[in-house]
């Protein structure tokens, strides 16, 4: 999202008193695939699809449930173009803004563990939240920014560049012509 005033580009917005009893489908379009690509500075979102089981918990709701996308992004390395299949569980729970654990004052030293249960808490305002920006979130958080294409090697090779340890290209040819004439 570039600002706050700007609205999500998947959203799918759910009443806390009026969870569904079966799952939650959040299916984004092909509007909401371009901006999520825009977004995530991707080549493009293909397909997305999330199946969320929703549960009313003691500290808020508990949202299970598993994301499928298909996107294709530039290498790292050749900066070609390659598809990638995006599965990823979702496992989070929407709080309501201001009842997470307040933070330790600068003056007290404090130890605990987190724990499964403790982890990727999600505030919402009022009366409801939204699945599809934290299916947007999960998405983004799952892109690998640095992922190798296949031709990834072959773009390392024409470059020069080659395996830690190897002896072959240019450098290594260099080294060696250097240590004959000594």
């Amino acid at each position: 999202m570039g600002s706050k005033d700007e609205a999500p580009e998947l959203t799918r917005v759910v009443r806390v008193r009026t969870l569904p009893a079966s799952a939650v489908i959040v299916e984004a379009d092909e509007r909401e695939r371009v901006a999520l690509a825009q977004r995530f500075g991707i080549v493009s979102v293909d397909s997305l699809s999330a199946s969320v089981e929703l549960e009313l918990c003691k500290k808020g709701v508990r949202a299970e449930g598993a994301l499928n996308a298909s996107i294709t992004q530039l290498c790292a390395v050749s900066d070609e173009a390659f598809p990638v299949v995006v599965e990823e569980p979702i496992s989070l729970r929407f709080i309501e803004q201001g009842s997470a654990t307040l933070a330790p004052s600068e003056d007290e030293d404090i130890d605990f563990e987190l724990t499964a249960d403790d982890c990727d808490e999600i505030e919402y305002l009022g009366d409801s939240f939204d699945i599809g920006e934290a299916v947007a979130q999960t998405l983004g958080l799952a892109i690998d920014p640095y992922a190798e294409g296949p031709a990834a090697n072959a773009a390392r090779s024409r470059a020069g560049i080659v395996e830690e340890g190897s002896e072959d290209g240019p450098l290594a040819a260099g080294l060696a012509a250097l240590q004959k004439k000594s």
